[in-house]
């Protein structure tokens, strides 16, 4: 019984996902950066439905081996994380329609209850884009933004446990949107200096 309810499952959260529309945004770092995408149905909350959680990754290099970390040492610190106020870009030509701020830093795996840091933007298409976990937030309400602009860089604080960047998207209709990036736009300058 549980494998068939597990299967059934599996199948309408397919098909939810294959039914959500996409929005192919600018890519919100420089740097390399991997994303954890929240499963249909984790959240309800227009922003975090089918959301996006990106971290800056850094390099972890020896004579024989290369690959990508997220943290140096224990990672106890937030100045660990590679991704730690290093610059967030604007994800599309658009307008600044609300800032929130939140000016409690969390701790790395000690969460801090209250609404996260975030910016949300709107594009000529009335789709909405929300970048949570924020800080030092250089736009406000009103701001016409193009895409790749700098407009914070990457906080901890609200429901986070470690410092990153979460992407959320909807429609005018409040309908969640499955983010895409625009390859084109992935610079990824630390490779570029290796």
């Amino acid at each position: 019984m549980k494998q068939v309810f597990a299967v059934a499952l599996m199948v309408l959260n397919f098909s939810i996902f294959a039914s959500a529309e996409s929005l192919k945004i600018h890519a919100i770092h420089k740097e390399t950066f991997s994303c954890t995408e929240h499963w249909t149905g984790q959240f309800k909350y227009t922003g975090d439905a089918l959301g996006t959680d990106c971290v800056i990754n850094g390099w972890y290099e020896d004579e024989t081996r290369l690959f990508p970390v997220k943290f140096r040492g224990d990672g106890l610190k937030n100045e660990d994380w590679y991704g730690f106020e290093k610059e967030v870009l604007a994800p599309c030509d658009c307008i600044v329609v609300k800032v929130h701020i939140n000016g409690v830093t969390n701790q790395p795996g000690i969460m801090n209850p209250g609404r996260a840091s975030s910016i949300t933007f709107k594009d000529d298409s009335y789709n909405y884009v929300l970048l949570a976990h924020v800080r030092n937030v250089s736009v406000k309400e009103g701001d016409k933004v193009t895409r790749g602009k700098v407009v914070a860089k990457v906080g901890n604080n609200g429901y986070s446990r470690n410092p990153h960047i979460h992407i959320g998207a909807w429609d005018k209709d409040g309908k969640p949107l499955q983010i895409q990036f625009d390859q084109t736009t992935l610079a990824l300058l630390d490779r570029e200096a290796s």
